[in-house]
């Protein structure tokens, strides 16, 4: 793509963290692969899970739309998007496309051959999945008859069951489009209707909490049951053993229902953290799957003692957009992400099944676990808004470190236990409104330094949690307003604090009473970011610029201006070279430390709100507002020639990137869009730079290096044992090749008439090279001539130069036109060391020649003059060099 349509740098990669929406899962059995297929909807993907593993197995193409809803049978799974239906076999191969619908779809229900489908206009149409025509449409008027739900009770052929806003039901004969019964109903919304395992018997949920068991053939109630965990989402039946009813609730509690004793048998409360989207028991299994819109998909096993179930495996994700992510670890494979709901998340960048969740935060851990709060449990902390973490320690005591909203309290985290630490940091001496503002853990992973909104900087030891020590005078303030940035450097020496007051605080780390040196700034500082390894400090400022401090000599040596919003957040790349930034404008900016200047820009849908670069340079990770995934952003510098060249942000078009895919193409599109591809033309350095420079003809070694030396290189590259050669046949008929055995008797008469006498063409014995040297007359057709020798092995020019001796077929002319291109070659400074080795090769195999022929002896006399000055002039700069070397050494 061009550069008004991509970013110079970076290119969408995939996006991590989606698991689930509010689109109800599909469970499949596949008899060929022996185990229950999930189908979960992730926006306008969805992704397809094994059972056995909780493995992601495929990931679907990219829909025109969101999905709306997503049913299956034993060959398809269907999902709607807009107003065209998708089937797909394998969970990535789309083998249909039904269009016929004006509005939105919402509901689906497979039915043999044919898809029943419900549009938001309340138009009912019934598709033949093979031929992917309608075969009937039923229009419905909402006032009437909303359609809410539709299912298939079993037995009943070709009916199938229609539930209303309204609270009627309607029994509709497809086959012959005709409606067969309705139920009076509830006066109250149908929700859900699941066929239960008795024969005739439906399960109805509806709007006021009740369920109902109604019996189909005699319209009659069964049993009914009082939902009092909020209104029912979604149902299901466990038909192992004793007759157990599931459903779920919008408030994420799981309930059991003992149908045989009418009464509720178990109940799971806070099984996810939103609304149950879809419950479904697996057939002839003890399991249940459940998906919400908490972004997480369970697997529950009954096999507790008063017959309830447990948590068996689980996929989540961050239910609500994250505030902050970091690459965790040197390898680069794992980020740590903390959500708005308070959790921390390590996602792995290789494979989703290393993905792990560390909890939620809480002021008392045990407490929460042990009572299992909902998502309203007061103990439960803000989100996390700052994270810092060092790797050194992490299998002795806690490596991370979290500040979160509106707090002073701080949190430690284990990354090796994979939970949330023993420690909450709280600093002696502060009031009520004071929160802690920023921090950051030391390289040794021994100290965390805090800075708080009052002024004040406190030091915490890691691996016990205690107060070490506050920095600043007697009064134990370090700056006079808001603390915006703590920083210390590679070896503990040196600790950095940048305040609202315009100051930046150098301090010794092991004396906190006062700074040793103070630097004025421009403007204030919100927010900081130090590479410890290169000692270079990125200021954040608040009009909007970026400011880069030298924190060993105490300058400022970089200032970038560019963005026209808010800075939300900073990072170096792994070789602090560049300088990547986000804010509010919805620009992402790198920028080129050693040359100052804007090398890449681009906008997104969404502003970024965090970004890390990996530390082995592959990716870059960043979040967006209103948006619960991690993006990934590939380095194309690893894998495409690119030059980078300043760029004038106000005097270009700013290329605007869509968000990173699951998939890089959409698969739902037939046509295929054709893109113009206008790539900047490559450099290429000239031939020779300049006339008066000594140039080398940039060929291998192998094609010069040797050529006086052949001969040894022959010798010893003989073989050991001489070649055996097969004695020839007695006699020989050649044969020609059919299915038939029959023998070429006319290859011989050929080979008889031919005449063993061989005669040239022409009567010259010149090479082709030699005939092109004689014809050469300007020094153009001489470079053709050192051109043609580039190409030869270096056997191949030892055997045109020994050709050309009168003996071996040559003559004087072509001897001495060979040393005219020499002298050319040497006058215009180009192949030099061709050149040497060319006239190394010439004078060893004609010495005896050259001795005879004065015309040979006057052309190299010129020769030597041209290789002289060159040779010289090469000297000289090689000798002074080395002595300003040498000097330099001494001193």
């Amino acid at each position: 793509m061009s550069e008004k349509t991509s970013s110079r740098i970076f290119s969408g990669s995939r996006v991590l963290g989606y698991v689930s929406t509010h689109v109800p899962c599909v469970a499949r059995y596949i008899q060929r692969r022996g185990e229950t297929i999930l189908c979960t909807s992730v926006g306008k993907w969805f992704h397809t899970y094994g059972c056995n593993k909780f493995r992601l197995l495929s990931v679907s193409g990219e829909h025109p739309g969101p999905i709306t809803c997503m049913v299956g049978d034993k060959y398809h799974v269907y999902t709607a998007s807009e107003n065209n239906i998708y089937a797909w076999r394998r969970g990535c191969e789309l083998t249909h496309v039904y269009r016929g619908h004006n509005a939105s779809i919402k509901l689906m229900y497979p039915f043999g051959p044919h898809l029943i489908s419900i549009d938001e206009d309340n138009i009912l149409k019934v598709f033949d999945i093979k031929e992917e025509t309608v075969v009937l449409e039923i229009p419905y008027e909402k006032k009437v008859f909303d359609i809410t739900t539709i299912c298939h009770p079993p037995t009943y052929l070709n009916k199938v069951l229609l539930g209303s806003k309204q609270g009627r039901l309607q029994l509709w004969n497809l086959n012959t489009s005709k409606l067969v019964y309705t139920f009076n109903g509830w006066n109250s919304c149908v929700k859900i209707t699941e066929p239960a395992p008795a024969i005739d018997v439906v399960a109805i949920a509806l709007a006021n909490n009740k369920i109902v068991l109604h019996n189909l053939r005699y319209d009659q109630l069964v049993m009914e049951f009082t939902h009092d965990w909020g209104k029912v989402t979604s149902l299901s039946f466990q038909i192992n053993g004793t007759p157990i009813m599931v459903t779920g609730s919008s408030a994420g509690h799981i309930v059991t229902w003992n149908l045989e004793e009418k009464r509720v048998h178990t109940q799971m409360e806070s099984a996810h953290n939103a609304s149950v989207a879809g419950l479904h028991c697996m057939l002839s299994e003890p399991l249940m799957v459940t998906n919400s819109e908490d972004n997480s998909l369970k697997l529950w096993i009954f096999d507790m003692p008063d017959g309830g179930a447990r948590l068996l495996r689980k996929r989540d994700g961050p239910a609500l957009p994250p505030n902050y992510v970091t690459y965790c670890g040197l390898t680069g494979d794992n980020l740590l992400v903390a959500g708005r709901d308070s959790s921390l998340y390590i996602m792995n960048t290789i494979s989703e099944t290393f993905n792990k969740n560390l909890g939620r935060a809480s002021r008392n851990r045990k407490a929460s676990k042990k009572k299992k709060r909902s998502q309203y449990d007061p103990l439960i902390m803000p989100p996390v808004t700052r994270l810092s973490l060092c790797m050194q320690r992490d299998k002795q005591w806690d490596s991370v470190a979290a500040i979160h909203r509106n707090l002073h309290w701080v949190t430690t985290w284990s990354y090796h236990k994979m939970k949330m630490g023993q420690h909450i940091l709280k600093a002696p001496g502060l009031i009520k409104g004071d929160v802690a503002t920023c921090l950051t853990v030391t390289n040794c992973g021994n100290f965390v330094i805090i800075g708080y909104s009052n002024g004040q900087v406190h030091r915490f030891n890691m691996q016990s949690g205690i107060h070490r020590g506050t920095f600043g005078n007697e009064k134990k303030i370090a700056h006079k307003s808001a603390v915006r940035g703590v920083e210390t450097d590679l070896c503990n020496q040196k600790a950095i604090t940048a305040g609202a007051d315009n100051k930046l605080k150098f301090w010794y780390f092991k004396n906190l009473t006062a700074p040793y040196s103070v630097m004025r700034l421009e403007e204030s500082v919100s927010m900081t970011k130090c590479h410890r390894e290169s000692a270079l400090l990125a200021l954040a400022n608040e009009d909007f610029s970026i400011t880069i401090v030298d924190i060993d000599t105490v300058n400022i040596v970089r200032k970038f201006e560019g963005h026209a919003g808010k800075i939300n957040d900073i990072d170096f790349d792994h070789q602090s070279r560049w300088l990547i930034s986000s804010s509010m404008d919805s620009t992402i900016c790198t920028w080129d430390i050693p040359s100052g200047e804007l090398v890449d820009i681009f906008v997104t849908e969404r502003p970024c709100t965090s970004l890390s670069m990996s530390p082995t340079g592959d990716y870059l990770a960043t979040t967006h507002v209103g948006d619960i995934g991690v993006f990934l952003w590939a380095n194309k510098l690893l894998y495409e020639k690119i030059f980078l060249k300043p760029i004038d942000r106000y005097s270009v078009d700013i290329p605007k990137l869509a968000l990173p895919t699951l998939t890089p193409k959409d698969p739902c599109q037939n046509e295929t869009e054709i893109i113009e591809v206008c790539e900047e033309p490559e450099y290429k350095s000239p031939i020779q730079i300049s006339e008066e420079l000594i140039t080398l003809s940039n060929q291998p070694t192998s094609r010069w290096l040797n050529l006086l030396n052949l001969d040894i290189v022959k010798k010893r590259n003989k073989p050991k044992t001489p070649l055996t050669i097969p004695k020839s046949a007695p006699f020989f008929l050649p044969t020609i090749p059919s299915l038939e055995l029959e023998f070429d008797v006319e290859k011989d008469k050929e080979h008889n008439s031919n005449s063993k006498l061989l005669i040239p063409e022409s009567l010259s014995t010149l090479s082709a090279f030699a005939k092109k040297l004689i014809s050469s007359d300007n020094n153009e057709d001489f470079s053709k001539c050192v051109e043609i020798l580039k190409t030869l092995s270096s056997s191949a020019i030892e055997v045109e130069i020994n050709s050309m001796a009168p003996d071996m077929g040559g003559s004087i002319d072509v001897m001495v036109k060979f040393l005219q291109m020499l002298e050319i070659t040497l006058n215009s400074n180009r192949d030099f060391e061709l050149a040497q080795s060319y006239l190394s090769l010439f004078l060893k195999s004609h010495t005896k020649v050259i001795s005879e022929e004065k015309e040979l002896r006057d052309s190299l006399i010129s020769v030597e003059e041209a290789a002289t000055e060159s040779w010289s002039k090469l000297q000289n700069q090689l000798m002074y060099n080395i002595c300003i070397v040498k000097a330099l050494k001494d001193m």
